[in-house]
């Protein structure tokens, strides 16, 4: 069966960094988009990041835009996130999701889902 398994989340202190990874299995990885989403107490899940097939095509939202980067490495079924200048805000639990075709920033038309890994920014 598919599975998706997010790691790199922690504690990091504001302007900070972490680099979140998720690796899948069970699924022709090269064949899907890939996006990730946080869920903060509290909150609706949102749209952060995705990225399209090849990773020649990248999507961020306006509030991660500039400090966050997604890429994959689709020889190793692994997408990342890098995220830098991180802020207390960032203070989430991250989900990856895998979906066929174009990126989208609703959650709901993803395929897959990672169990989530908690990222909190303190101040």
């Amino acid at each position: 069966q598919v599975q998706l398994v997010e790691s790199g989340g922690g504690l990091v202190q504001a302007g900070g960094s972490l680099r979140l990874s998720c690796l899948a299995s069970g699924l022709i990885f090269s064949r899907y988009t890939m996006g990730w989403f946080r869920q903060a107490p509290g909150k609706e899940r949102e749209f952060v990041a995705g990225i399209n097939l090849s990773g020649g095509s990248t999507l961020y939202a306006d509030s991660v835009k500039g400090r966050f980067t997604i890429s994959r490495d689709n020889a190793k079924n692994t997408v990342y996130l890098q995220m830098n200048s991180l802020k207390p805000e960032d203070t989430a639990v991250y989900y990856c999701a895998a979906r066929p075709l174009n990126i989208v920033v609703r959650g709901d038309l993803y395929d897959y889902w990672g169990q989530g890994t908690q990222v909190t920014v303190s101040s």
